[in-house]
């Protein structure tokens, strides 16, 4: 299991939200530029950065976002606002490693269909793709966590599924942000469900006692830290040895 750093980014600052809420905001005092800079020297191969303007149809912080995207060799997963094919396109073909599409794959019924055919010579851009599922005691929430979907949780598992998308990041909604342990067995129902499943797992992890607990789940392919770190309850370098021991492969 390896452990990708989250960067989360509203009006081009580092932020993180507790519980999905945009009115409570923790900003921290180091820019975009300068986290991407200090996880690559450390060793990362991986960062995850979220547009949280875009989550909420917002793209006011797009071109300053691409522009970084595009100067970093750090492979980025990259979500927020991610709306159209047309956007999944220009993502993959920028050079972005993973593209994480949310809301339009909930409340566009034809959108991942369409995703799922959509290649172009070697590219297969569903292979670029992890769905991101963010849940509230078993409600799939959407929008920036503002709006709730009537689709049932494992209906929807197994729709991704069949269509051929395999890799699905998770966040428990309930712990994101509160730096009070994993959705542990959110997690356990999901990968017990499906042996194909590779489960990104987000919210709540607070030191490595956390991660350890997510590696004994198969199917946990990764997990992503981000309050944890800018608080100082999991260091870059315990990311860094604990990474260069995974035998994943990114």
């Amino acid at each position: 299991m390896y452990i990708i750093p989250a960067i989360d980014v509203l009006d081009k600052r580092v932020v993180r939200l507790r519980e999905g809420n945009y009115s409570e905001v923790t900003t921290y005092d180091i820019s975009l530029e300068e986290q991407i800079a200090k996880y690559y020297a450390n060793g990362t191969e991986i960062v995850h950065i979220i547009d949280l303007n875009g989550a909420k149809g917002d793209f006011s912080n797009q071109a300053y976002l691409f522009d970084i995207i595009h100067k970093t060799d750090m492979k980025v997963q990259y979500g927020g606002g991610v709306r159209s094919i047309e956007k999944v396109k220009e993502l993959v073909d920028a050079g972005v490693y993973r593209v994480i599409v949310g809301t339009q794959a909930i409340t566009n019924p034809t959108f991942l269909e369409e995703l799922s055919q959509l290649n172009e010579g070697r590219v297969k851009y569903a292979d670029h793709i992890v769905i991101a599922i963010d849940v509230l005691d078993e409600v799939i929430k959407y929008s920036g966590w503002q709006e709730s979907s009537p689709i049932k949780l494992i209906e929807y598992i197994d729709k991704c599924l069949t269509l051929g998308f395999f890799r699905f990041l998770c966040t428990d909604i309930s712990k994101d942000g509160k730096l009070e342990g994993v959705g542990i067995d959110l997690y356990k129902k999901l990968v017990q469900h499906s042996n194909i499943i590779k489960l990104i797992g987000s919210g709540g992890i607070s030191s490595m006692e956390d991660i350890e607990e997510l590696a004994t789940l198969k199917g946990i392919e990764s997990c992503v830290v981000g309050k944890a770190i800018y608080e100082n309850k999991i260091s870059i370098e315990e990311i860094k040895d604990w990474n260069l021991k995974s035998l994943i492969s990114f």
